[in-house]
């Protein structure tokens, strides 16, 4: 016989958030320093989402995003916030390749996502043909952007096709696992779609990029990793949250979300708890399934939102086995534009580029390949010792790598990066405004801002914020929603200008 549902009607000030990933995590840390009652609800045995550590031969490894953002100030505040400060460290070296046109070559300098300033940046990546097209755009006739448009599109009609297929491309792709062709140059790359409002040519909107970058006198890393990996930074988060009197529950989905009165029941598969505000922190899909009900015009907008599958594949070699490789030496990784035909799309190699995996495991080189990108999934299918195989080819062709692994990983992240295509940012617009209707209901996450891990803090510094406001607005007799509140969060726009999520080099 079926158990009936535990019904918890103690409501005042109690926000739920339901997800447990990087994004649900912030949004409770934030609400709970408004004094706010919080209880966070994560479907699976394990919070975090994409961020999680694992070993490989003994070796600690991040199997997910294994750094973040450091000009843009969110994702560094949490951290040092809930204790891990002391262990931001920025890459041991940045020096990254493209593996293109069958070699090796230096990652160009003087470009904006692969956009350059002047031909000459991208003198080892494109053809003489190439450069030669490059070299024509400050005679073309501008092109207007409109309301939005693909990155691809605009960068190979105003540039040519051959700076999109080997820069832009692998560059994007590292971030979205998508198609550059697709993907909206307004969410994607923000300050190059301002630049290019304003006119004239493109390369000379990137020189403009680039002198207002140098004026800001931005110093310190662009990048930051965490000793011991990005992946523990949920469960730090977590720690925090709990200590600040949170419930922090894994294996409890939520199963419905209910609007009562001014408050919200939300039914799990033992109670109903009854809320004052929830925050929805869960990937696109499942916000669409529990706002089916209650606010079917998001939910409608939510479904429409795709994702990309990938896979990483983590090596682990003996030290000794591969210091003949000289490509290995120095290097950080390569990308790996597609056009080229490979089957893995980016390698780092962990050791050289994180100086704590090269502490924890002095005897081993760890790196590691990443397979999978929008529309090219099928690779995803092949069993494990497969993906390792074809990732062990690609090595070999582009460093000459010849040493077998001494321990293999593969991690799958299936439906885990959301799609920018042209006109995210109005759906994402849509979205928030048949959400923000209703009062005491926010959402936040990778599928909204950014897929960063500093766009998703700032997210759902937003919903956080929102709902306090909410609440309290209630309390007080006002029912305006929280779109009129103090937003505290750091506007997404503000700092570094790259919506970024983690490329993969």
């Amino acid at each position: 016989m079926q158990r009936p549902l535990q019904r918890d009607t103690t409501r005042t000030g109690h926000v739920v958030v339901i997800g447990g990933g990087i994004a649900g995590l912030a949004a409770a840390h934030r609400l709970l320093d408004s004094g706010l009652r919080v209880t966070v609800l994560e479907a699976t045995e394990r919070l975090g989402g994409k961020l999680m550590t694992g070993e490989i031969a003994g070796a600690p490894v991040d199997l997910g995003a294994e750094s973040m953002l450091a000009r843009r100030p969110e994702a560094v505040a949490l951290a040092t916030a809930v204790g891990l400060g002391e262990r931001l460290q920025p890459p041991a070296t940045a020096t990254a390749s493209l593996w293109t046109r069958g070699a090796l070559r230096p990652m160009p300098k003087g470009h904006v996502m692969g956009v350059p300033g002047e031909p000459a940046a991208l003198g080892e990546v494109l053809s003489p043909e190439g450069l030669a097209r490059v070299a024509q755009e400050r005679d073309l006739t501008p092109t207007a952007v409109g309301d939005d448009v693909a990155v691809g599109a605009y960068v190979a009609d105003r540039l040519g096709r051959e700076v999109v297929d080997r820069l832009v491309e692998p560059l994007l792709g590292g971030v979205y696992a998508g198609d550059a062709y697709r993907i909206s140059m307004r969410a994607a790359v923000p300050q190059l779609f301002e630049a290019a409002k304003e006119g004239g040519s493109l390369l000379d909107a990137v020189l403009r990029i680039q002198e207002r970058a140098a004026a800001r006198q931005q110093t310190g890393p662009v990048f930051q990793g965490i000793a011991g990996g990005v992946g523990t930074l949920p469960d730090a988060v977590a720690g925090a949250v709990r200590a600040g009197g949170a419930d922090v529950l894994t294996a409890t989905p939520v199963l419905g979300l209910t609007r009562t009165g001014d408050g919200w029941d939300v039914r799990t598969d033992t109670r109903v708890i009854a809320a004052d505000g929830v925050v929805l922190a869960t990937p696109a899909w499942s916000a669409s399934t529990l706002l089916a009900a209650e606010c079917p015009a998001a939910s409608v907008e939510l479904a429409a939102v795709e994702y990309a599958s990938m896979a990483l594949v983590t090596l682990a070699f003996r030290r000794s086995d591969v210091e003949g490789t000289e490509a290995l030496r120095g290097r950080s990784g390569f990308l790996v534009p597609p056009v080229d035909g490979h089957t893995i799309k980016a390698s780092t190699f962990s050791s050289n580029k994180w100086r704590w995996v090269a502490d924890a495991a002095p005897g081993l080189f760890v790196l590691r390949t990443s397979v999978g990108r929008y529309g090219e999934e099928e690779h995803l299918h092949r069993e494990d010792p497969e993906l390792v195989g074809v990732s062990l080819r690609d090595l070999t062709a582009a460093t000459g790598l010849t040493a077998r692994p001494v321990g293999t990983e593969v991690t799958r992240w299936i439906g885990g990066l959301p799609q920018y295509p042209v006109g995210h940012l109005t759906r994402v617009a849509r979205i928030r405004d048949a959400v923000g209707a209703l009062p005491g209901l926010r959402v936040c996450g990778a599928a909204y801002d950014g897929v960063g891990i500093p766009a998703c803090v700032a997210s759902a510094w937003r919903a956080a914020d929102e709902i306090v406001h909410d609440v309290a607005g209630r309390e007080a007799g006002d029912h305006r929603g929280g779109r009129e509140g103090d937003h505290r969060h750091a506007d997404p726009g503000s700092g570094h200008s790259e919506r970024g999520g983690t490329i993969a080099v």
